[in-house]
């Protein structure tokens, strides 16, 4: 797999991750009562990608480990959330708190890789994995925040998770494999 098919998945996996997340800033009511669904899709969707895109740079990127947990956690939260709907919505704010920590320590934690790569960029991954581990520790203390808010906070994950799939590709300089 090139390095452009790479960018192209990463920009798409951005593109429609900021496209759910505007969906659900606009439509709040339909966000929070198909939360659980929406969810889901996007979410197993980015971890899919996620993982494409480790098989394709584990051997040239270090830390791509990170990349590879990132998109298991996604996919199994994924599964769980489009599997089981009456437990999901119960569940949900918790799942959306561990997802927002677990994404936010590994997007933290890979952009001192591309750092350390000399890539430049860097310092746009690592304010997005931090944004999404305050916003995950804020939903931890105050759970009915998410709750209250499900669609805001829905929206505002996907429009951080698509900028940061569309840094991830804007910033990576690998040759073509």
């Amino acid at each position: 797999m090139t390095s452009r098919t790479m960018r192209i998945l990463n920009i798409i996996s951005g593109i429609l991750l900021i496209a759910a997340g505007i969906y659900c800033l606009c439509n709040q009511d339909v966000a929070a009562m198909s939360a659980g669904i929406i969810l889901g899709l996007f979410m197993l969707a980015s971890g899919v990608v996620m993982i494409v895109i480790y098989s394709g740079t584990r051997r040239f990127i270090l830390g791509a480990g990170w990349l590879l947990l990132d998109g298991i956690i996604t996919v199994i939260f994924s599964l769980f959330l489009l599997t089981n709907q009456w437990l999901s919505m119960m569940s949900l704010p918790f799942m959306l708190t561990l997802w927002l920590i677990l994404s936010g320590v590994s997007k933290a934690v890979s952009s001192f890789d591309l750092k350390r790569l000399g890539l430049r960029g860097w310092g746009w991954f690592l304010a997005t994995g931090l944004l999404l581990l305050v916003f995950g520790i804020v939903c931890m203390m105050d759970p009915w925040i998410s709750v209250v808010a499900i669609g805001v906070t829905v929206g505002i994950v996907f429009i951080l998770e698509g900028i940061s799939a569309i840094v991830c590709a804007c910033i990576s300089r690998t040759k073509d494999l």
